[in-house]
């Protein structure tokens, strides 16, 4: 991600009304806004895949999964936050006129080299003090392998998940997440190339 110079802070009106209008995306932080590059063929398998399972274990449910191109809004008391997770699940969504959610209950993010350091840190800061998640995912993309942190009466507990046996129960929203499914068509043992996504 490259940043805009510091002085030129946008409010989060701005950022919304030039996101509306900009052909790449961004993400905000505080007024700072920082452009994303598009991810490789091995995310975008492995974001659809959770992707199709949310949309196939959630028809008929009030909760309903999103895609990369909605932002996740993160109100923290000294400044806002938007971010574009690989997918997340709401059960209560904002008006459909918002380009954004404020409510997500899962948030997954698929990991890459570049990105490792913003989603394990920042990303993982900020979204863990949002009031209705229960569950954040991050996806390896070398290995199956899932790191979760779930929400529980002492805060946000760690969960390790390995091997395409491995299945992630998320009753938060009334399915599971198995691993086979989420590495479904992807290719252990050859080295991912590097994506920004």
């Amino acid at each position: 991600m490259n940043a805009l110079k510091p002085t030129q802070l946008l409010s989060p009106a701005e950022y919304l009304a030039r996101e509306l209008d900009s052909s790449i995306k961004h993400e905000y932080v505080g007024g700072v806004v920082h452009a994303m590059s598009g991810a490789r063929t091995r995310h975008n398998r492995i974001a659809t895949s959770v992707l199709g399972t949310f949309r196939q274990s959630l028809k008929g449910h009030k909760c309903e999964p999103f895609n990369s191109d909605m932002k996740v809004r993160i109100q923290l008391p000294t400044h806002v936050r938007f971010y574009y997770p690989d997918a997340m699940v709401v059960c209560q969504p904002n008006s459909d006129d918002d380009a954004y959610q404020d409510h997500p209950k899962v948030i997954v993010e698929v990991l890459s080299r570049r990105t490792r350091r913003l989603d394990l840190g920042e990303k993982r800061e900020g979204y863990l003090r949002i009031p209705s998640l229960a569950a954040y995912l991050l996806i390896e993309q070398d290995e199956p392998a899932v790191v979760a942190y779930r929400r529980s009466d002492q805060g946000f507990e760690r969960e390790l998940y390995q091997g395409l046996e491995a299945i992630i129960e998320l009753p938060e929203i009334g399915c599971q997440l198995p691993l086979a499914e989420i590495y479904d068509r992807v290719e252990f043992g050859q080295e991912p190339e590097d994506d920004e996504d």
